[in-house]
């Protein structure tokens, strides 16, 4: 049975008296998949939407020390392994400008941060 045959069989029963609202609301929230809370991203995409440029350890953009803040690897691997790349044909050079463009600063709302890279264009 498709979920529009079960909201429908359910409407049915809620319109002849057999349910109730609150029965009613309740088998509607178990069919949709709504009854608990609303679940939480996995732990990998928290982790990168929590990821900011770091204000206070930076040398640039602040990248490497908001690396170290999101994984707990010192800033200073970081600047290592981006040095390193950047000697492997600039790969190291493309991705901390990606990252700088990208990745809002921390204390700035993303929307925030958004907007004033338009500005800045």
């Amino acid at each position: 049975m498709s979920l529009t045959d079960e909201l429908a069989r359910l409407g049915e029963l809620h319109q002849r008296g057999q349910l109730s609202d609150d029965e009613f609301m309740r088998a509607k929230q178990r069919v949709l998949g709504t009854a608990g809370e609303p679940a939480d991203p996995p732990p990998a995409v928290a982790a990168v939407n929590a990821l900011r440029r770091s204000r206070g350890d930076r040398w640039l953009g602040g990248v490497c020390g908001g690396l170290s803040l999101a994984t707990g690897i010192a800033a200073w691997m970081w600047r290592l392994l981006f040095t390193l790349l950047a000697l492997c044909a600039g790969t190291g050079v493309g991705l901390y400008l990606l990252l700088w463009i990208f990745v809002p600063e921390e204390g700035v709302p993303a929307a925030a941060n958004d907007g004033a890279q338009m500005q800045a264009r």
